[in-house]
C-alpha cells in the first residue's frame, strides 16, 4: 500500500472519529475532554516561567506565535517571520514565556483594558461582564514550539497556571475572555469553564486574518468553586482544581514589585524601536488618533525618537500630553473626615484606590462621602511604603460596579512625591523594583 493511500485513509479515519465524537452528547464529550488532563504537579527544573522582558525572549515568543497563526492559517505569513501587534506595545499587555533548557518554547499573552482597548471587543458584546465589575483581560496569542505540542501538556498546563496566578495575584484581573476558532471552544468550556459571549460565531475575526471565532469568557471570582465541582474526585493529575488552585509550582517566577502596581511594562525606547518600527512597521500604519494615544502612554522624552509622528494636525497630541498621565494601582488606603459644614464626623473610612496621578487618585468606596470636605488619607504604596496626605473628594461616579470618588491632594508627603516620580521617570516594572 503506497504511503500517499495509507495517509489518506489516516486522514478518512480521523475524520470519521471526529465526526462520532461530535455526535456524543455535551457533558460526555467533556467528561472525555477532562480525561485527557495531564498536569505535571512537579514540572522538570528544566522549565521555567517568566515575563518576557528581553528582546531575545520577545523576538522568540513573536516567532512562535507567527508560525501557529500562519499554520493555522489565522496570518499570512510576515516578511519578518514575527506576530507583533500594536497592543504588544503598550504597559497594560503582559506576555509570559515557557523556557526549557534556556529556550523559549510557549508563550501567551494577557492584554488588559488599555488606550486601545483589546481586539475581541469590537465584535463581541460584553455587556453581560462588564455588569459584574472588575478588570477584563483578553487571554490571546497563545502558542507552543512544535517540538513540544504532544507532550501532554506539558508545557501547556503550566503556562495556563502561570496565566491564572498572574491575573489573580499581580494583574488585578477579574474577567478573562477569549476568541478561539470554533473547533477549539469546548476544550475551553470543558477544561477551563469558560462561558460563551451573546454572539456565538463571528464568520470572520479580522484579528485572525478572517478566520471564524467564538467569544468565551470566565470569571475568577467565582472559578475556584466552578473547577471544585468540575474535578470532584479525580486524581492530581487530572485535577486542574488542585492543579490551579492548591499546587505551587517553583518552576513559576513572579515579578518582582515594590509598589502595588499593576503593570509589569518591558518595553524600553529601543525595544519598541525594534519590534514596531524595524522588523515589522506596526507604528507605521497606524491612524492619528492611535499614534496620539501612543504619545500619551509613552511620555518621557527617550520614547519620542521612536514613537510615529502624526500625519496632519498636532491638537490630538498636543490634547493627549497636556493630561496628566494615569497610573493603574490596587492600593488599600482609609480616610479620616472630621465634622464640617454641619456635617458630622466619619471618621475612618476604607478606600480602594485603583488610580494615581500627580495631581490625585481615584478609589472606590462603599461609604457614601460628602465632596469638598479634606480628610487626612492614608495610603499602602507597596508592601513598607505609606503615604499620608491631605486629600478631598471632587466628583463621585456610581456604576453597576461600585461607588468611585475622585480626589484632589492638597498636601502630599514626601512618599507620595517620591512615588508618584518613579511611576513618571521609570520606563519598565524592573525601573520600580529597584
Amino acid at each position: 500500500m503506497s504511503q500517499i493511500r495509507r495517509s489518506g485513509l489516516r486522514k478518512r479515519f480521523h475524520q470519521g472519529l471526529r465526526k462520532l465524537f461530535s455526535s456524543l452528547p455535551k457533558p460526555w464529550r467533556f467528561a472525555v475532554y477532562r480525561r485527557m488532563v495531564d498536569c505535571d504537579p512537579a514540572p522538570s527544573e528544566r522549565l521555567e516561567l517568566k515575563v518576557a522582558e528581553t528582546q531575545e525572549e520577545l523576538e522568540a515568543c513573536f516567532h512562535i506565535l507567527h508560525d501557529a497563526y500562519v499554520g493555522s492559517g489565522f496570518m499570512k505569513p510576515d516578511p519578518s517571520g514575527l506576530r507583533v501587534t500594536i497592543y504588544h506595545s503598550l504597559p497594560t499587555t503582559t506576555t509570559l514565556c515557557a523556557k526549557y533548557d534556556g529556550e523559549v518554547v510557549g508563550t501567551i499573552s494577557m492584554v488588559r483594558e488599555g488606550v486601545f482597548g483589546f481586539p475581541l471587543q469590537s465584535v463581541f458584546d460584553l455587556e453581560g461582564v462588564r455588569a459584574k465589575g472588575g478588570k477584563v483581560a483578553e487571554i490571546s496569542a497563545l502558542a507552543v514550539a512544535p517540538a513540544f505540542r504532544k507532550t501532554g501538556g506539558a508545557i501547556l498546563f503550566p503556562l495556563m497556571k502561570f496565566m491564572h496566578q498572574y491575573c489573580t495575584e499581580f494583574f488585578d484581573t477579574r474577567h478573562l475572555v477569549i476568541a478561539v476558532n470554533p473547533d477549539k471552544i469546548e476544550l475551553y468550556e470543558a477544561l477551563l469553564f469558560f462561558k460563551r459571549l451573546k454572539e456565538q460565531t463571528v464568520d470572520n475575526y479580522d484579528f485572525a486574518n478572517g478566520a471564524p471565532a467564538v467569544g468565551a469568557t470566565l470569571d475568577l471570582h467565582e472559578a475556584e468553586d466552578v473547577f471544585a465541582k468540575g474535578y470532584r474526585g479525580r486524581p492530581a493529575r487530572k485535577n486542574l482544581h488542585q492543579y490551579f488552585f492548591r499546587q505551587s509550582l517553583p518552576n513559576i517566577k513572579l515579578p518582582e514589585r515594590r509598589y502595588h502596581t499593576t503593570n509589569d511594562p518591558v518595553m524600553t525606547p529601543p525595544l519598541l524601536d525594534y519590534f514596531f518600527n524595524q522588523r515589522v512597521q506596526v507604528f507605521a500604519h497606524l491612524a492619528d488618533r492611535k499614534k496620539a494615544l501612543l504619545w500619551s502612554v509613552y511620555r518621557q522624552p527617550e520614547f519620542r525618537p521612536v514613537l510615529p509622528m502624526l500625519s496632519g494636525g498636532g491638537e490630538d497630541l498636543g490634547k493627549a500630553l497636556r493630561q496628566y498621565p494615569r497610573y493603574s494601582m490596587r492600593c488599600p488606603g482609609q480616610i479620616n473626615l472630621p465634622a464640617s459644614n454641619g456635617l458630622p464626623a466619619i471618621g475612618r473610612v476604607p478606600l480602594d484606590v485603583i488610580e494615581v496621578s500627580a495631581q490625585g487618585f481615584q478609589a472606590e468606596c462603599k461609604h457614601d462621602l460628602p465632596l469638598n470636605v479634606e480628610g487626612q488619607v492614608e495610603i499602602e504604596l507597596g508592601h513598607n511604603t505609606r503615604s499620608r496626605l491631605l486629600a478631598h473628594a471632587v466628583r463621585k461616579r456610581e456604576t453597576e460596579q461600585g461607588t468611585f470618588f475622585g480626589f484632589r491632594i492638597d498636601d502630599p508627603d514626601r512618599n507620595w512625591r517620591s512615588f508618584v516620580s518613579e511611576l513618571e521617570m521609570g520606563q519598565t516594572a524592573r525601573d520600580l523594583a529597584a
